[in-house]
C-alpha cells in the first residue's frame, strides 16, 4: 500500500562508487508530490548519476530510494515496471534512436511494451508531437533531419508519451540560443501544467532554473549542501552555492585547468 504521507521520492544516504572514484557519497533528497525542482552543481557532480540510480539505470551502492513510501530496490520485476511507468525522461543529448522514425522515438516505450499496435502507437506520437509544437509531417522524419531544438522537442514527447507522474528533464535546453531557450521553458511548463506532474530537472541555464522551478538543490562533493526555494538561491549564503550560480572563477569550487 502507497503511503499518502511520504514524500513521493525519499533518498537517505544514497552512495554510488566507481573504483576509487566516490561519485555519491551519502545523498539525502525528499522530492513532494508537485515540485518543481532543479538540481544544479558543477560537471560531474552527480546529477544525472543520481537520476538513473532513481530509476534503477544504473544500481547505487547503499542507502534507500523509496517511491511513495517503498523502497524501490526490494521491488519484483512487475512492481519495477509498473514503478517505471510513472516516470518520463528527457536526455542531455536528446537520446534519440537514429535508425528510427520520430514517432517510434515517442512511442517506444508503448511499442516495446506491447501497449500499442504500430498504427497506435503513431497516432499517439502525434498527438505529443503537437503538443510539444511539432506538425503531423514531423513523425515520418529522422532524427538526422531535425535541427537541436526540434529534437529537443522530440525527446520531451517522447517523455509524456505516458503520461507520468513524474518528469527527469536533464539539461532540457544545453547548446540552444536564447530564443529556442525560452521557446524550450514554455513548452515545458506548459506540458507540465497539463499533466500536472512532479518535475527534477538538472540544468546550468539560471535563467532558465528561475523560469521552471520552485525549489533548488545543489550537489557538490557527492551531496547536497544547500536546498530551497528558488527566489533564495542567489542569496543562500553558501560560498559554493554563490560562486556556482553567480559563474564566479574564484572561490571554493575549483575547475582543473590545462595549460595550453
Amino acid at each position: 500500500m502507497n503511503d499518502n504521507t511520504a514524500p513521493l521520492l525519499d533518498l537517505t544516504g544514497v552512495t554510488k562508487s566507481f573504483g576509487a572514484n566516490d561519485a555519491l557519497r551519502g545523498i539525502d533528497l525528499r522530492v513532494n508530490k508537485g515540485d518543481s525542482l532543479v538540481l544544479i552543481g558543477s560537471s560531474g557532480s552527480g546529477k544525472t548519476l543520481a537520476l538513473k540510480c532513481i530509476m534503477g539505470l544504473i544500481p547505487h551502492d547503499a542507502g534507500t530510494i523509496a517511491f511513495q513510501g517503498r523502497d524501490v530496490t526490494g521491488f519484483s520485476d512487475a512492481e519495477r515496471d509498473d514503478f517505471l511507468n510513472h516516470f518520463g525522461m528527457t536526455f542531455q543529448k536528446s537520446g534519440l534512436f537514429d535508425s528510427m522514425a520520430v514517432w517510434e522515438n515517442v512511442a517506444f516505450q508503448l511499442i516495446q511494451g506491447g501497449r500499442l499496435n504500430a498504427a497506435e502507437a503513431k497516432q499517439l506520437a502525434i498527438g505529443k508531437l503537437a503538443a510539444v509544437g511539432l506538425d503531423a509531417p514531423t513523425a515520418d522524419l529522422y532524427p538526422a533531419e531535425l535541427s537541436g531544438g526540434m529534437q529537443k522537442r522530440v525527446g520531451l514527447a517522447r517523455a509524456i508519451a505516458t503520461d507520468p507522474d513524474v518528469l527527469f528533464l536533464d539539461e532540457p535546453t544545453a547548446g540552444l540560443d536564447p530564443i529556442m531557450t525560452n521557446i524550450i521553458n514554455e513548452l515545458i511548463l506548459d506540458v507540465v501544467g497539463k499533466l500536472g506532474a512532479t518535475v527534477v530537472s538538472i540544468t546550468s541555464d539560471m535563467s532558465s532554473l528561475k523560469v521552471i522551478s520552485n525549489r533548488v538543490a545543489m550537489i557538490h562533493d557527492g551531496r547536497i549542501i544547500w536546498d530551497g526555494v528558488t527566489g533564495d538561491v542567489e542569496t543562500s549564503g553558501n560560498p559554493v552555492v554563490d560562486q556556482f550560480v553567480h559563474s564566479r572563477a574564484e572561490g571554493p569550487i575549483e575547475m582543473a585547468v590545462t595549460a595550453v
